[in-house]
């Protein structure tokens, strides 16, 4: 199948980073989300993105306005169902998931494939709650989108070929590699990388590190662009917490248990740098332990 319209349900940090990078490959792209008012405010980030990035000298004026042509938004779930390709992007909530393709498949064409950002999930779970499990499949891009180089595709139990390869031409049109992954908890990127985080907070937990030895002994001890810790702040502590839980249950394995630390600070509301204090208080310039 060759896609050529791209439709996007949540337009938050993930969802606006895929529109983007997909406008700027020449994708006809609808971005919705359920919210007028976060939706404008979505599109103007985007805008003000590409905005930014031909101040910088990385794409030309023509291209910057190529790529606003090509994106769309609305408000209405089913305005994004005659795309040839849908992307859930929503919250790390399997409930909120399911109502989503369940309120979609009566809209949708024939031919329609339906994936999901999912970082942890069953895609085959997911892609039983359609009438096209043969043609839905995961698509995790990483954040941010634009320049992480990394998408998995994760086949579901029904997944057919001609899918698999509808999506992967897509990734390889926007210049990025695909990881084909199995469809268990966490994939690849997930299943690695959210323990070692899960461990950092053990670590602090336990009082073996501070915040800041913690995160400087990964820079520098095994050069890591980026401290456990600070990355946990960047993804989101209530997402690094859902896929820790989706783990846990779904390879019931002790190993995977999430760190009462990571929990209280998500009960607290301190869910990283999204809302200003995590692992550390953004309030602060430069940023510093919050604890």
């Amino acid at each position: 199948m060759i896609i050529k319209t791209i439709g996007i349900v949540g337009s938050g940090q993930m969802g606006r980073g895929i529109a983007q990078s997909m406008a700027m490959v020449g994708y006809k792209v609808i971005l919705s989300d359920i919210s007028k008012e976060v939706l404008k405010t979505n599109v103007e980030k985007i805008v003000t993105s590409l905005t930014r990035q031909v101040k910088d000298g990385r794409i030309s004026l023509n291209e910057c306005e190529e790529a606003l042509d090509n994106l769309k938004s609305a408000t209405k779930l089913e305005t994004v169902a005659g795309a040839d390709l849908i992307i859930e992007a929503v919250t790390e909530d399997e409930a909120v998931k399911t109502l989503i393709f369940e309120s979609l498949t009566p809209h949708l064409k024939e031919d329609t494939i339906l994936t999901s950002n999912t970082s942890s999930i069953s895609i085959t779970r997911l892609a039983s709650r359609t009438d096209r499990p043969e043609k839905f499949m995961g698509f995790h891009f990483m954040n941010p989108v634009p320049l992480m180089q990394l998408v998995e595709l994760i086949r579901g139990i029904a997944t057919n070929q001609d899918t698999y390869d509808s999506c992967l031409s897509v990734v390889e049109k926007l210049g990025k590699t695909a990881a084909q992954a199995e469809d268990f908890p966490g994939f690849i990127v997930n299943r690695v990388l959210m323990p070692m985080i899960n461990e950092a907070i053990y670590t602090l937990f336990e009082g073996i590190g501070s915040i800041k030895s913690i995160d400087e002994s990964m820079r520098l001890g095994a050069n890591h662009p980026m401290g456990p810790l600070e990355l946990a702040d960047f993804i989101g502590l209530d997402t690094c917490l859902s896929i820790m839980t989706v783990l846990h249950d779904g390879l019931a394995d002790t190993k995977y248990r999430p760190c009462p630390l990571l929990t209280k600070y998500v009960e607290a509301g301190w869910l990283g740098k999204k809302t200003g204090k995590g692992f550390y208080d953004y309030s602060k310039n430069p940023a510093e332990p919050s604890r």
